[in-house]
């Protein structure tokens, strides 16, 4: 089953930037602290749970905890800041990104399609 890795430092971003560009690297940027984010983030696990893309990694930001990450990884990526927030990467660029309600496992499953 396809999960979540967690990353939690500048060296893990610029390694699923890096992978991008062998396969797609979906990123779920989440809030702990937020009740819309739970459940875009139990839709993004329903998504995983169910038939997700075997080809492509799967990329875990806590907003909180992990703040410098986040706001890299915007900067990095050139996507305006959101929790919750799903962005994909192809070839170390984000090519696709939603945020809030719009999460939904079948959104997910479009994207990485």
């Amino acid at each position: 089953m396809a999960t979540f890795n967690q990353i939690t430092t500048s060296e893990q971003l610029e390694a699923l930037i890096q992978e991008s560009g062998e396969k797609p690297v979906l990123i779920f940027k989440h809030s702990t602290r937020c009740p819309i984010s739970s459940r875009a983030y139990l839709e993004a696990k329903r998504y995983l749970e169910g038939s997700p893309n075997p080809d492509a990694a799967y990329a875990l930001i806590h907003v909180v905890e992990d703040r410098p990450v986040s706001l890299e990884a915007a900067d990095r990526l050139g996507v305006e800041h959101a929790s919750p927030q799903a962005i994909l990467l192809k070839d170390g660029q984000a090519v696709w990104n939603t945020s809030h309600a719009r999460i939904t496992s079948s959104a997910l499953q479009e994207a990485l399609s």
